[in-house]
């Protein structure tokens, strides 16, 4: 018996032991688990729970979520960043109301086809919440499997992608298929971990795990460089005007579409003449950083007040209210959204 072929039965069985409590794996219903896979793409657990709670409360099922008016949306998303999965969800749900009357598919094939849906997010679906036996492979499952067996593929192509998949295939448990699917990531998350000394002592495969027994854990998984992200200068303007600060919506396509900004512009001039805006003080008020996936913006804040209400075309004044419950700032611009809460609500 091969390594994977001994997995299933000590990996159930320490799952039932050890699994987090979470509120989607609680009530899991295909909405909660959707809806929870979508939010974890790129995002920490521990930084999803909240935002899962509170877009539950204005967004319980997928006829809430389909009616629910693009602005808040995207308020809800705020911070959790990769804005297009929020949209995403938003035209699957919609499909979902129109096509299959709000009722969440059962189909794989359908779920795979809804926007925003990979592999990894219809097979946690079909296999957690209508107990299909398909597998969910993402990068804990990649790390493990890789581990495990001692596969040294590079795990960042989709050829290792496709032969991970067709070996789970193989040894997914027909009966418990969302366990075992949620018990690997479960692994990956908290025990083999991607940064650090896995903690091998603690896992149900330590007797079989090719990598522990060849001290290769350092080596593997094998995964390719990332290329180096191009850095970007930038300046970003804070203008105020009484009690209100000045916000443009970014372009509907690229970078954090449709979402507001403070006016910001590449390298380190003045404030636009174009802009039209009678500037009374233009002062530094710090630096920023924020990390894309491909791209390094390093930003210099500067606060401006504006001597007259003019702005430009689309722009517009928003209040310390309104920052707070009606405009979607992303979190690139965390710094700046502080420093204006911080003079809008207690002035300075």
């Amino acid at each position: 018996m091969d390594a994977l072929e001994q997995l299933p039965v000590p990996l159930l069985e320490w799952f039932r032991d050890n699994a987090r409590r979470l509120p989607w794996r609680e009530d899991p219903t295909p909405y909660h688990i959707w809806l929870s896979e979508i939010m974890l793409q790129q995002t920490r657990v521990a930084a999803v729970l909240d935002y899962y709670k509170r877009f539950l409360a204005e967004a319980p099922d997928v006829a809430a979520l389909a009616a629910l008016p693009e602005e808040r949306l995207m308020k809800l998303w705020q911070g959790l960043g990769y804005y297009s999965r929020a949209r995403n969800l938003q035209k699957a749900a919609k499909i979902i109301v129109e096509g299959y009357g709000g009722r969440f598919p059962a189909d794989y094939a359908v779920v795979r086809a809804l926007p925003g849906v990979g592999d990894y997010t219809a097979g946690a679906v079909c296999s957690i919440a209508f107990g299909q036996a398909v597998p969910a492979v993402d990068g804990n499952v990649l790390r493990v499997y890789a581990r495990i067996v001692g596969d040294d593929g590079d795990i960042s192509t989709p050829q290792m992608k496709k032969e991970v998949t067709r070996a789970l295939e193989k040894v997914i448990p027909v009966n418990a298929a969302g366990a075992f699917n949620q018990a690997l990531m479960e692994l990956g998350a908290t025990v083999c971990l991607p940064n650090g000394a896995p903690l091998c002592e603690r896992c149900p495969a330590k007797e079989f795990c090719a990598a522990l027994a060849q001290e290769r854990i350092s080596e593997l998984p094998v995964k390719a460089p990332k290329k180096p992200r191009r850095v970007e200068e930038r300046t970003v303007w804070l203008i105020f005007r009484g009690n209100s600060v000045a916000l443009r919506r970014r372009p509907g396509r690229g970078l954090l579409a449709g979402l507001w900004e403070f006016p910001n512009e590449p390298g380190n001039g003045p404030l636009p003449g174009d802009w039209g805006i009678e500037a009374r003080s233009n002062e530094y008020a710090g630096q920023a950083k924020h990390i894309f996936t491909h791209i390094e913006w390093h930003m210099a804040l500067r606060e401006v007040e504006a001597g007259t209400d003019a702005l430009p075309s689309g722009w517009v004044w928003a209040s310390g209210a309104e920052l707070e419950w009606n405009y979607a700032v992303p979190n690139a611009f965390d710094r700046a959204l502080g420093l204006a809460k911080e003079r809008l609500n207690g002035g300075k």
